[in-house]
């Protein structure tokens, strides 16, 4: 695909979904960002501020096939990956496959789950694969999980588990709109009621888009510098555990796909702090000490964006 030809296909996916959402500029680019770097995304935020219409707009825009999960307490496994069901019929034993087989899969309200369930995820997310009473199942490509999560202590949730959060290459909080953007929101209430956009990728687009991606120039001095910036991290007093290897993975992938984005094919300082806290702050464990001096995960990345000197 020509460079031109990226820029236009990644112009109007921003351009479909903005039809609907409002206001969401910088969530909707991490969810491009993490569909080319083959990454996924976590959307946390109150309810009713727009995780599942901008997650279901963006996914009718990339096309593929499209699947939805509701969690509720009471799902079992079986429920999302699927499970062998005895046919009186024929007597044999048939797989019925679950939700997860699809391109893009929406999770609705992950963490209202039971860790069982959230456990099944995690072969999905990190191998691309199904184990069904002991038989492993690929999934199809391009493969994109965009769970969205309501805060913690909200009637009927769980906590999700450092791993499973660690599965997620971003996370995005959406805070309330603006009023110039909520008085937009009410003026488009019947459209959102109804969302319908038509698919502007196609899977083989967003193969491509992900080849492409890897042709951007990563110089050594890059990979040092974003090597720093986690170590850095890792070593501050008020961080228990740190970013581990997969979160500079995904970082260092997002950059790629930033750089893309803006019409460089190599990758400069300000990709890597344009992403840091999307990319790292969700993958950090607090220190006691941190809370009581109210520190965040968010202020030690920029502390440590400021810190760490950046190559020339």
């Amino acid at each position: 695909m020509a460079t031109n030809q990226v820029q236009d296909k990644l112009r109007a996916v921003r351009g479909n979904v903005s039809q609907i959402v409002v206001g969401m500029d910088d969530v909707v680019d991490t969810l491009i960002i993490a569909l080319v770097s083959e990454g996924h995304i976590l959307l946390e935020g109150k309810p009713g501020v727009g995780k599942t219409t901008v997650a279901k707009v963006f996914a009718n825009t990339i096309g593929g096939r499209f699947q939805r999960i509701q969690m509720t307490p009471d799902m079992l496994p079986g429920d999302v990956l699927g499970t062998n069901i005895f046919d009186p019929e024929t007597r044999r034993w048939e797989l019925h496959r679950g939700p997860i087989f699809g391109n893009v899969i929406l999770i609705d309200e992950l963490n209202r789950a039971s860790p069982k369930v959230q456990s099944a995820f995690l072969e999905v997310m990190q191998e691309r694969q199904v184990t069904i009473e002991g038989t492993s199942l690929f999934l199809e490509t391009p493969f994109i999980v965009i769970a969205t999560q309501v805060p913690y202590g909200e009637a009927g949730t769980y906590p999700l588990t450092t791993v499973q959060i660690d599965r997620f290459a971003y996370r995005v909080s959406m805070e309330y709109p603006t009023p110039e953007d909520e008085a937009e929101i009410l003026r488009r209430m019947d459209m959102l009621d109804t969302v319908h956009v038509k698919p502007i990728l196609t899977r083989d687009d967003i193969l491509s888009l992900q080849e492409q991606a890897k042709l951007i120039t990563v110089n050594e001095r890059l990979n040092r510098y974003l090597a720093d910036v986690v170590n850095h991290l890792r070593s501050s007093r008020y961080v228990r555990a740190g970013p581990g290897p997969r979160a500079s993975i995904s970082l260092m992938k997002g950059c790629r796909v930033n750089a893309m984005m803006e019409e460089r094919d190599y990758v400069i300082p300000d990709d890597v702090k344009a992403l840091a806290e999307r990319a790292l702050a969700h993958r950090i464990e607090l220190t006691p000490q941190a809370r009581a001096d109210e520190v965040s995960p968010e202020t030690l990345i920029q502390e440590t964006l400021t810190s760490v000197e950046v190559p020339k």
